[in-house]
């Protein structure tokens, strides 16, 4: 667990920042916070920066490589976390090929990421959550299996229920697939739904709105 240190500032009024200093997690608050107030905001930055050193540790663009070649599907553009989608495990723009991931799955098993960054990439492929889309993601052998995981996560109870539903920031034109690519005619369908976001990845300094 991260070492903390509390610094109340006569200065700060709105916002409460983090950042580290020497491996030290730093928290500056305004000085009128009370008790509660700190330390909620010091238990949210030290999960937020705990987050993100363990997601460090995964090379999420080594993983879409691979994933991409094994599984028929193109590259991104760009991956990287984010540590601002705290309803969704992974999101893409087709449009810039771009694809976030939660920064929340960091410390969760590396399957269950694969599933997500191989869910994101099939929206390359195809933007809907159609039966070709599926079809796509089906490829990935332990997709059923880490989508029960994510839906677990979420607190969610309907067994036939997308935990990566809302994932979409788009719905451009579909790409072509490549040409040795499977029949995609068989899928189950299953419902989706489109959703947008605004992601920006996360950053060595946070920054908070404060509520008194």
């Amino acid at each position: 667990m991260l070492e903390v240190t509390v610094v109340r500032s006569a200065k700060r009024r709105k916002t409460a920042q983090a950042r580290l200093v020497d491996g030290v997690l730093e928290v500056r608050i305004p000085a009128r916070a009370s008790r509660a107030e700190e330390a909620r905001l010091v238990e949210g930055f030290r999960k937020r920066f705990e987050r993100s050193s363990a997601g460090a540790g995964v090379d999420l663009a080594q993983r879409a490589r691979r994933l991409a070649e094994v599984h028929g599907l193109p590259r991104p553009d760009e991956i990287r976390w984010v540590s601002n989608q705290a309803h969704r495990w992974g999101s893409c723009t087709p449009s810039t090929r771009t694809i976030r991931i939660s920064d929340r799955l960091a410390d969760h098993p590396t399957w269950v990421i694969d599933h997500v960054v191989v869910h994101e990439l099939a929206h390359l492929v195809e933007p809907g959550h159609g039966p070709r889309f599926q079809a796509l993601v089906a490829r990935y052998p332990l997709a059923e299996r880490a989508e029960g995981y994510l839906l677990a996560l979420s607190g969610g109870v309907d067994p036939h229920a997308d935990p990566l539903a809302d994932d979409l920031d788009e719905e451009p034109p579909p790409i072509a697939l490549p040409a040795d690519s499977a029949d995609l005619r068989r899928a189950p369908r299953r419902p989706g739904a489109a959703g947008r976001s605004a992601d920006v990845g996360p950053a060595t300094v946070v920054q908070l709105p404060l509520d008194l």
